[in-house]
């Protein structure tokens, strides 16, 4: 998957609890702490996680790059509070859905934006 310069392009953020179902993680790590979620993640790292609320909406606005392939018109990029084994989780899940997002952060808890 290419990387482009965001120049010129439609940039859409997206948290990754909107993107995907996260809902099952995040019971783990409201019930059972930190550490029972990593442990929760970890085991569950190969599983694609479901399609989130806003899933079909993001799916429909990069088919638009089918219009120029060669020059993107739009880049989706992952906003997220989750930790990193969240995130290989998502990106795992985005490759196996065959969404072409490339950009992403994950927090660790901290705001990604000011």
């Amino acid at each position: 998957m290419a990387v482009y310069e965001l120049k010129n392009r439609l940039v859409v953020g997206i948290a990754s609890s909107a993107l995907f179902d996260l809902a099952e993680a995040d019971a783990v790590f409201r019930d059972q702490g930190e550490e029972a979620y990593r442990a929760y993640q970890e085991v569950h790292l190969d599983d694609t996680l479901d399609k989130g609320v806003a899933f079909p909406f993001i799916r429909r606005l990069l088919s638009l790059n089918d219009l120029s392939p060669d020059d993107p018109l739009v880049e989706v990029i992952i906003l997220s509070r989750n930790d990193p084994d969240t995130g290989l989780r998502v990106m795992r899940s985005i490759q196996s859905h065959g969404l072409p997002i490339s950009r992403a952060i994950f927090m660790q808890g901290r705001s990604p934006y000011r």
